[in-house]
């Protein structure tokens, strides 16, 4: 395979422009990163899948150019407005089915299919998601996943550029990566058909490893955490136990680990989304645009719906019966998101292969291979030291009546094992603030 496009060096071992100032700076690597860990054990910052139960902050953060950014933001842009119109025609018209743009079958086996949704009055079907956005060898960038189920890590991302702004040598960007908050509330009051929506986030509670997240976006966003148990239905309205008493609920933003909503306890909230008394974000059922034999198809619903060449295109995959030899293949369960049973085959030892093939064969409709590509490298500090690691990025978008906005930066995940390219949070990587023109 080709080596890998390095973020910060060009090919001759020189830095590249924007990383000049930064990189000269960084005479301290050790020092700076027990000091960030210093900060934000000190603000609770915490991730409950990490070692140390502490979010796992790299402190060299990425630097994109304003040429990049543009490329990625125009590209997510154009992605999710294909994605919103692809679940708003499944649970409608279904005119990409119709016209054989995918198969109707992918679809209707999809884990994340919710027939029970077709006609129901949704608004706005997808309201935030996050792209996983890397770059190959050849310096481009393609989507890996599309997060739209649950895009986790967007306070993570403010809590990164709140904790190295003080501590790194040089200055970051002007932008306010906290007006993110009121971009996310606003897109959520905009799903609803409510004018003044009581808006209550939903999450596992403190076991949740993304509680500290949880906890931060609900002061944000003026939107009471709750728990299943809070929750009942009365008159056919969703009503939460609030301050000791029970209060109808508009809007539920949901962040528990259980994604699928039919034949699980989330199915309390169909009946009033079908209902038109409640709204979900992201909408039951969404989930079939991330699902990752759809993945594949996606270059062409943005060419089916937006009538336009698709700007950041998807990395190739199929389903993972159809490859004899998987080797240039990393092995993927098509509904599960976090890095969960993902394999990079030539990596794998022989046991997990023929699990894996095992598990394949009594389910060929469950397993997507996509190919194989290095993720560019960055700068880390690893035993104290810079040393470079596999990357990725995960740019978030809100969806509202205003359109697609990308928000300022995002985060890139780390691998933080040498060679290893699995950069999942919940697998054992880290983060990057990552730095985009003001």
């Amino acid at each position: 395979m080709p080596p890998p496009y390095d973020e910060a060096y060009d090919d001759g071992g020189r830095a590249r422009p924007q990383y000049a100032e930064l990189l000269q700076a960084l005479d301290d690597p050790a020092g700076l990163a027990a000091r960030v860990k210093e900060r934000l054990r000190g603000r609770g910052v915490s991730f409950g899948a990490a070692p140390d139960g502490l979010f796992a902050l790299d402190p060299v953060p990425r630097v994109l150019t304003a040429g990049e950014w543009s490329e990625i933001q125009v590209g997510v842009a154009q992605r999710l407005r294909a994605l919103d119109a692809f679940v708003a025609d499944v649970y409608g018209d279904q005119r990409a089915l119709v016209a054989g743009v995918l198969p109707r079958s992918i679809v209707e086996s999809s884990p994340h299919y919710e027939p029970s949704m077709r006609g129901a009055p949704v608004s706005r079907w997808i309201a935030f998601a996050g792209l996983d956005v890397v770059r190959c060898p050849d310096g481009r960038f393609r989507v890996i996943e599309d997060q739209v189920r649950m895009a986790s890590g967007l306070a993570y991302a403010v809590a990164a550029r709140e904790t190295l702004r003080d501590l790194l040598p040089v200055d970051p960007p002007r932008s306010d990566l906290t007006l993110a908050y009121g971009e996310l509330a606003l897109a959520l009051r905009d799903a609803s058909p409510v004018e003044e929506p009581r808006i209550v986030l939903l999450s596992d509670g403190p076991d949740a490893a993304a509680w500290w997240e949880h906890v931060r976006l609900a002061r944000e966003l003026c939107a009471p955490v709750v728990r299943l148990a809070d929750l009942q239905m009365r008159e056919g309205r969703l009503v939460a136990w609030l301050d000791g008493r029970t209060r109808a609920v508009d809007v539920v933003y949901h962040r528990t680990d259980d994604d699928r909503f039919r034949g699980s306890p989330l199915e309390l909230l169909i009946d009033p989304c079908v209902r038109g008394t409640l709204t979900v974000v992201n909408a039951p059922g969404a989930g079939v645009a991330d699902d990752k034999l759809v993945h594949p198809y996606v270059d062409d619903l943005v060419r089916f719906y937006c009538e336009q060449e698709p700007l950041l295109p998807s990395l190739a995959s199929l389903p993972a019966a159809e490859v004899a030899d998987l080797e240039c293949f990393v092995v993927k369960p098509r509904g599960e998101m976090g890095g969960e049973d993902v394999v990079i085959w030539r990596d794998a030892d022989e046991s997990t292969r023929r699990r894996l093939r095992d598990a394949i064969d009594r389910d060929p409709h469950e397993w997507v291979a996509q190919e194989l590509v290095t993720l560019s490298v960055h700068p880390t500090v690893c035993d104290g030291r810079l040393e470079p690691r596999h990357v990725d990025l995960r740019p978030y978008a809100v969806l509202d009546d205003r359109g697609v906005r990308v928000l300022p930066g995002g985060i890139s995940r780390v691998a933080l094992r040498r060679g290893s390219m699995v950069v999942n949070s919940g697998q054992g990587g880290g983060a990057k603030d990552t730095w985009v023109p003001a």
